[in-house]
């Protein structure tokens, strides 16, 4: 199954946060990491089921770890981030909702 590396910053006085660098727009958080950790799978199925129809494109596929650590804007967002893997393949959601 596909899997999404989703980045998880905490700060002080915040909950955990949850981003998906493959996955523009696309946030998550919670007041533990579980919760967090649960939060972003739903967040990333959420998104999914619209995606075509709002964005008029195709959900994004996953990168690699190799290829999300050549990419700059990754190796930013990923500094002082805890990195999550989120198993998810979009083409067992589609055809689910067909």
């Amino acid at each position: 199954m596909p899997s999404y590396i989703a980045i998880v910053h905490k700060d002080s006085d915040s909950c955990y946060g949850v981003q998906f660098p493959d996955v523009p727009g696309v946030f998550s958080a919670g007041d533990t990491i579980d919760e967090a950790v649960a939060n972003a799978a739903e967040a990333i199925a959420f998104a999914a089921e619209d995606w075509e129809a709002l964005r008029e494109s195709s959900f994004p596929a996953p990168r690699s770890i190799d290829q999300l650590r050549s990419d700059p804007a990754f190796a930013e967002a990923a500094t002082d981030g805890l990195l999550l893997i989120v198993p998810f393949d979009p083409t067992t959601r589609r055809a689910a909702a067909e």
